[in-house]
């Protein structure tokens, strides 16, 4: 069964790609364990400051997971237990520390679009679709399907698409606040890549902070999420990059940070 996920890094930013595109980029078992072993190598590698991630060809981003190749995961209760096994591709974006940009071309269906809410800034072209289209079967996704939409988008919203099933075409989805950006097919990534450079041009830890920041301010009330914001604003403004900045603000140039 082919396909496979690969990480290829210009600079700071990496460009994670889900290549299966004869079968609408479907996530095999194997494909599955790729994504968690990126994610590791992601969060471990120092160089690596924002993440990009695409589908294979124009037709999709992802189908989600082969659902032909599901037995491959066990039981029930194996299934259940996945996350202990590294193996939720959805979960492995989610914990990835460095901001990860989406990009989106065709189907992100299922799984997709779990993967789609776990990435942080999300990018389309006029002709993608949108989906949680598992309750149609008999089911709900199993990666964070109902937690992540009902954040990403008002809870309205999330229960519209969880409830029926039916897509969205990207237009719609940009209403919602699902995208960020609509951008042509053949602009997408140069678009995707500007913007992860941006992101990636500004201090590592900052920008790892203000991610898990965003994070919390999902989860906590306002006052435990100001409290640890302080927290970590202090603990911001003691790095070297923090210093570098100052320095660069008050000689009018642009910083040079080196993560420290």
């Amino acid at each position: 069964m082919s396909g496979e996920i690969h990480l290829e890094q210009d600079g700071p930013i990496a460009v994670i790609t889900i290549d299966r595109p004869e079968k609408h980029n479907a996530i095999t078992l194997a494909m599955d364990q790729q994504m968690n072993e990126l994610s590791h190598r992601v969060n471990r590698d120092a160089s690596i400051r924002v993440v990009v991630l695409t589908g294979a060809g124009n037709r999709a981003f992802t189908a989600g997971s082969d659902i032909s190749n599901l037995s491959e995961y066990g039981s029930n209760w194996e299934v259940r237990n996945r996350f202990d096994r590294d193996e939720d591709y959805v979960r492995a974006v989610w914990r990835m520390r460095k901001p990860v940009v989406a990009a989106v071309r065709g189907y992100a269906f299922g799984g997709g679009m779990e993967l789609v809410c776990a990435s942080d800034i999300r990018l389309a072209t006029p002709e993608s679709t949108f989906a949680t289209a598992e309750i149609q079967w008999g089911w709900h996704g199993g990666s964070g399907s109902t937690q992540l939409l009902t954040r990403v988008v008002a809870p309205g919203h999330a229960a519209r698409l969880l409830l029926t099933g039916e897509p969205i075409d990207a237009d719609e989805a940009l209403r919602i606040g699902l995208l960020q950006e609509l951008h042509d097919a053949d602009t997408l990534m140069e678009r995707a890549l500007a913007l992860a450079g941006t992101i990636a041009s500004r201090a590592p830890i900052a920008i790892e902070s203000t991610k898990n920041m965003i994070r919390i301010a999902q989860s906590s009330s306002i006052e435990v999420g100001w409290a640890y914001e302080n927290d970590m604003f202090s603990y911001c403004m003691m790095t070297e990059d923090a210093k570098e900045g100052q320095r660069a603000f008050a000689e009018k140039r642009q910083p040079e940070f080196k993560g420290r």
